[in-house]
């Protein structure tokens, strides 16, 4: 530290004009270098620092602006892709609803057909149920008349004889022949 203050007060003890001589003293002269080179830096530096200073915050506000801008960008695409999410949600739900509602009303469709079906296949089953009763019925009644015309027939043969059996043809040849004059 003594060596600080001695250079300072060295510094003022300058030897007169006349004489030139080095100074060995290292930190008085670096003192004193420094202070000069700081001063032609300050004088002649100052603009350029200033440009560069100028230029450098230039940069950082046109780089902030950018930010700025693509953030914005940004905002409005992310606020549009939400409203595009919102509108494609909605249309998704409408088509859950739609689709489920479309399916309900499929399934009661093809429900009330079954049942149509089923009530018709009834119908044709009664039907045919009906007519095979009919058709069976029928054929009973041509069997009990054949074997009723059979056994009437053997009763008469049985019980017929030829004046009897005459007769009965001459009446049945007038009641046709009776017949035939009423309907002319």
């Amino acid at each position: 530290m003594k060596n600080v203050t001695d250079s300072f007060v060295f510094l003022g003890h300058w030897p007169f004009a006349g004489s030139f001589g080095f100074n060995t003293d290292i930190l008085a002269t670096n003192l004193i270098n420094l202070s000069v080179v700081f001063g032609v830096l300050i004088f002649f530096g100052k603009g350029v620092l200033s440009d560069l200073l100028d230029n450098r915050k230039q940069r950082i506000l046109n780089t902030i602006r950018n930010s700025e801008e693509l953030r914005g960008k940004a905002i409005e695409q992310l606020e549009k892709a939400r409203a595009r999410l919102k509108k494609v949600e909605m249309e998704a739900d409408q088509f859950r609803v739609t689709g489920y509602s479309e399916i309900e009303r499929e399934k009661m469709n093809l429900i009330n057909s079954t049942y149509k079906t089923l009530e018709q296949l009834e119908n044709y089953k009664n039907e045919t149920i009906q007519f095979e009763q009919q058709k069976a019925i029928n054929q009973v009644r041509q069997r009990v008349f054949q074997q009723a015309l059979q056994g009437a027939l053997g009763t008469l043969n049985s019980c017929l004889n030829d004046e009897l059996h005459l007769r009965t043809i001459n009446a049945n040849i007038g009641m046709f022949g009776a017949m035939n004059e009423i309907t002319d």
